[in-house]
């Protein structure tokens, strides 16, 4: 991470400049300094304290020792607790949270929002996404917000809707696609929005990998408490696992395609190797082709299944050339006959997302990715949409669907029982 320090400050200097919130900043800026006649101290909280909520809170403090984390909520003690005391550990000076401060309860997003910060971070299941982005937009709180952002169409259009009260407001709005602060990722789409590689005709993602985490069920739980408990694996909470990890990889696509929105979308879809009852009802391999304008096309492939082999990568052709994204290795691109690597700086892009986002409330130049990361999620879930129904679906019946999954809301409580769908059955399954 020193390194990584370094290499950032010695690519500002070479440049003179650092580009912030779409504001370009003078060399020597410090988001840590502040702003005159802007507030010196910012409060943050955290809702949602499992592993991502935590890593983010940290990188959140790290990315301004003028922010303090004043309150958190969520719906187990056990992980508030865990979190607290990792965080205290990580950064003790700028975790400011006392006893009265820490709440417990599916009301805990309120708690906190009415506590006094000025920033939330929301990293809560994607279920919760959308009514706790409105509840925080509405009370004038800048915003983290993990993505996806929602499980479905409703919850993507209640997150537009906030996001445009946001941009009203004046309200800053980052997103949790990382990969958009990445330094190697950014420099390849400069070249790539250059036209280096001439008209972008297709875009391939592949992501497969193994099995996940899952948590035993335990006789004090009620079911409401065992499905929170292992989120990932029922769609009405996750959104199944294309929109709650593989969107990373589509959002990729919707960059190279400058986040034009497709026309129609096919998918197939199954799962072949995570078959018991206690992996819910999502599936564990999707294939969705999707269709844009001027017969563009982009692909996405990916499975979850333990003993295969794995990949993570992102292939985009032009007419002159063709650039490749291999998650975790360094970015290229072949332009004519010349190959181009990159060799700059790197960086941590969990960090930098924060660092921008400070800069951005500190300037008073808000920046708002709203749009950007409904729109990115919805090509996940339009694909989830077609696979679990085995039809061809075009954007705007997707977004027109009221297929709600799960409850509302206002109807959440640990007695709760959520009716959880059997597994979708392409040709039967209705998704839209």
């Amino acid at each position: 991470m020193e390194q990584n320090n370094k290499n950032r400050r010695s690519f500002l200097k070479s440049t003179g400049t650092a580009i912030v919130a779409g504001t370009v900043l003078p060399f020597g800026f410090n988001i840590r300094d502040g702003f005159a006649g802007q507030k010196a101290k910012l409060k943050v909280g955290l809702i949602g304290c499992g592993g991502r909520g935590t890593g983010a809170a940290a990188q959140a403090l790290k990315a301004d020792k003028d922010a303090e984390l004043t309150a958190m909520g969520d719906i187990f003690s056990d992980y508030l607790e865990e979190s607290y005391q990792s965080l205290k550990k990580i950064n003790p000076e700028q975790v400011k949270v006392d006893e009265a401060h820490k709440f417990i309860g599916f009301d805990a997003i309120q708690q906190v929002i009415d506590s006094g910060v000025d920033v939330v971070i929301l990293t809560t299941p994607p279920a919760f996404r959308p009514s706790h982005f409105k509840a925080a937009v509405e009370a004038g709180k800048h915003v983290f917000c993990e993505k996806p952002v929602a499980v479905d169409a409703p919850g993507v259009r209640s997150v537009l809707e906030s996001a445009r009260m946001a941009k009203e407001k004046g309200l800053s709005v980052v997103s949790g696609f990382t990969f958009r602060y990445d330094f190697p990722k950014r420099a390849i789409f400069e070249r790539i929005k250059g036209g280096e590689i001439g008209e972008i005709t297709d875009v391939f993602t592949a992501r497969n990998g193994g099995g996940l985490w899952y948590k035993e069920r335990q006789d004090s739980w009620t079911e409401m408490e065992y499905q929170l408990r292992n989120w990932y694996y029922y769609d009405w909470l996750s959104g199944d696992y294309i929109v709650e990890m593989m969107v990373h990889s589509l959002d990729l696509m919707s960059w190279a395609f400058g986040d034009r929105l497709p026309i129609q979308v096919t998918a197939t879809g199954g799962r072949q190797a995570r078959t018991e009852e206690k992996w819910g009802n999502i599936y564990d391999h999707f294939a969705v082709e999707y269709e844009y304008e001027n017969n563009l096309k982009g692909v996405h492939f990916s499975r979850q299944q333990k003993g295969c082999s794995n990949t993570n990568k992102v292939n985009i052709t032009g007419t002159e050339g063709f650039a490749t994204i291999d998650v975790g290795k360094r970015v290229h691109a072949t332009m004519g006959s010349e190959r181009w690597d990159y060799d700059g700086p790197s960086n941590n892009p969990y960090e930098t997302q924060h660092e921008e986002l400070f800069a951005s409330i500190r300037s008073g130049e808000a920046m708002n990715e709203g749009e950007l990361m409904a729109n990115s999620t919805m090509l996940a879930i339009i694909g989830r949409m077609a696979g679990y129904s085995g039809q061809t679906i075009t954007w705007e019946e997707a977004m027109k669907s009221e297929v709600k999954l799960g409850p509302a809301a206002a109807d959440y409580r640990w007695d709760l029982v959520v009716d959880v769908p059997q597994v979708a059955i392409p040709g039967i399954t209705k998704a839209v």
